[in-house]
């Protein structure tokens, strides 16, 4: 493989400058969240995965709770929500 003159990589795999951490967290705790919502769902032949939900919740929950001082007003307001609604959903399907 031909050296193409450019720097090692020192980045840890990033090319070029490293993104802030906010929006990658604001980004995996929606997967998380989706997640749990995904795990919720019952299909054809498929019953929902309540212990996986409650992990994807709590894993959520978590990194929410470590990033939330560091984001706006607006993007707290609206995880807050969208965590609530996880919650609320997770509750009511483990129910029946």
């Amino acid at each position: 493989m031909p050296n193409s003159g450019a720097p090692p990589d020192t980045n840890g795999g990033f090319q070029g400058q490293i993104p802030p951490v906010e929006p990658l967290l604001s980004e995996v705790i929606t997967t998380l969240a989706l997640a749990a919502h995904a795990y919720l769902t019952e299909g054809e032949g498929r019953e929902p995965d309540h212990p996986s939900a409650e992990v994807a919740i709590d894993v959520a929950t978590a990194a929410f709770e470590r990033v939330k001082e560091r984001l706006s007003a607006d993007q707290r307001l609206a995880i807050t929500q969208m965590l609530t609604e996880t919650r609320l959903t997770f509750v009511r399907k483990r129910g029946t």
